[in-house]
């Protein structure tokens, strides 16, 4: 049992990659990152499409709630330009959250239909690949210093990473050094938090699909009542995880664009 065991959930944490080493593509986590996006644009375009002035239907509601609210946050706390913060926000919070929402299809199913296609290994959670949070938490990084040289030129970014925090030239070193640590922990900590976070909830629901092989009765009758508690709790989860990818990015652009002389 204990053998199954472990090979199941090895099995389960396993990639469907290109080639070994550290040079690898994980297919899966790019195949449902883009399926994701694709099932937010379809739902989003055909609101848009369909969006009337009169009575709006219920999902209709629904988006636009998601909307107002987002530029709502945005307007609070991105005193520059929204024009493109917005919709990156909104994409953000949307986008992360049906990412994360795979995470509550059972861990079997798909991995199992994929077996049926001749295909060994899959993991359908993009956001808990490390490389995939990376690769957000890159593209955040890359606004970061767009917009700190979009609102104080080249001249006023070199500077906000050398005459800070000790306006002294004989300092440039020491500011650099801890300047470059603050800026880096950015897209870092954004990544980890979020992989963190889904990552255990996926090994959890691992976990407890695990007593359904045990040969005790009584756990394998547990398991159905702790899935669905997880399931339940495991939806403020993914929600909670996309609005806190979401603000941090909020927060992190408006730092970096409203950041003061020195």
């Amino acid at each position: 049992m204990a053998g199954n065991t472990a090979d199941y959930i090895s099995h389960h944490l396993s990639f469907l990659k290109t080639g070994d080493g550290f040079w690898n593509v994980h297919v899966d986590t790019l195949f449902f990152s883009v399926v994701s996006a694709v099932i937010f644009l379809f739902f989003f375009r055909k609101v848009a499409k369909t969006a009337t002035s009169g009575v709006p239907g219920k999902f209709q509601c629904f988006v636009e709630m998601i909307v107002e609210w987002v530029d709502g946050l945005i307007k609070e706390n991105f005193h520059g330009t929204r024009e493109v913060v917005a919709p990156l926000a909104l994409t953000v919070f949307c986008w992360v959250f049906v990412m994360n929402a795979i995470d509550l299809i059972p861990v079997d199913f798909l991995p199992q239909l994929a077996a049926l296609f001749g295909i060994h290994y899959l993991r359908a959670v993009p956001t808990a690949d490390i490389s995939a949070t990376l690769g957000m938490s890159i593209c955040v990084f890359a606004l970061i210093i767009f917009y700190t040289i979009k609102s104080k030129g080249v001249s006023g970014f070199v500077k906000e990473y050398t005459l800070h925090p000790f306006n002294h030239w004989a300092f440039i070193p020491v500011n650099f050094v801890l300047e470059m640590v603050t800026l880096l922990a950015k897209p870092i900590s954004l990544a980890f938090r979020l992989f963190g976070n889904m990552y255990a909830g996926e090994l959890i629901f691992i976990l407890i699909a695990v007593m359904y092989m045990a040969d005790n009765f009584l756990l394998q009758v547990l398991g159905l009542p702790l899935h669905l508690a997880w399931a339940i709790f495991h939806i403020l989860v993914i929600t909670l995880q996309a609005f806190i990818f979401m603000m941090l990015t909020i927060v992190y652009l408006s730092i970096a664009y409203n950041k003061a002389d020195h």
